[in-house]
C-alpha cells in the first residue's frame, strides 16, 4: 500500500479501530462516575481508589493505541477489561440485593 508521496505504509490503519473504546466509554464512564461519587462521598478513597483508577487507565490504553488491524484485539481486551472491572460493583451489589429479597 502506497501513500500520495509514493512511500511503503507499513501498516494499514483499521477503519473501525473507535468501536470497542466507544462502547465501553459509553457503558463504563457513567458507571465509574457514580463509583467515584459513592466512594468519595464515604471519604473511602485511599482503599478503593484504585478500583477506579485501573479501568480508567484501561480506557485510556484502549483509546490510545495505533490504529492498526494487529493491535484490534489488544484494544478490544483493555476495553472489555475496563467494562467489566467498572460493572463489578453494581453488579456484585446487584446481585447481593437479589439474594437478600429472596
Amino acid at each position: 500500500m502506497t501513500n500520495p508521496t509514493g512511500a511503503t505504509r507499513l501498516h494499514a490503519p483499521h477503519p473501525t479501530w473507535w468501536k470497542a473504546p466507544l462502547i465501553a466509554s459509553l457503558l463504563g464512564l457513567p458507571l465509574l462516575w457514580l463509583e467515584y461519587g459513592l466512594i468519595r462521598s464515604h471519604g473511602a478513597m485511599d482503599q478503593f481508589g484504585g478500583w477506579i483508577h485501573v479501568p480508567l487507565a484501561l480506557l485510556t490504553v484502549a483509546w490510545a493505541l495505533p490504529h492498526r488491524r494487529s493491535l484490534r484485539t489488544l484494544r478490544v481486551v483493555a476495553a472489555c477489561a475496563a467494562l467489566a472491572i467498572a460493572a463489578f460493583p453494581v453488579v456484585f451489589l446487584l446481585l447481593a440485593a437479589a439474594l437478600l429479597a429472596a
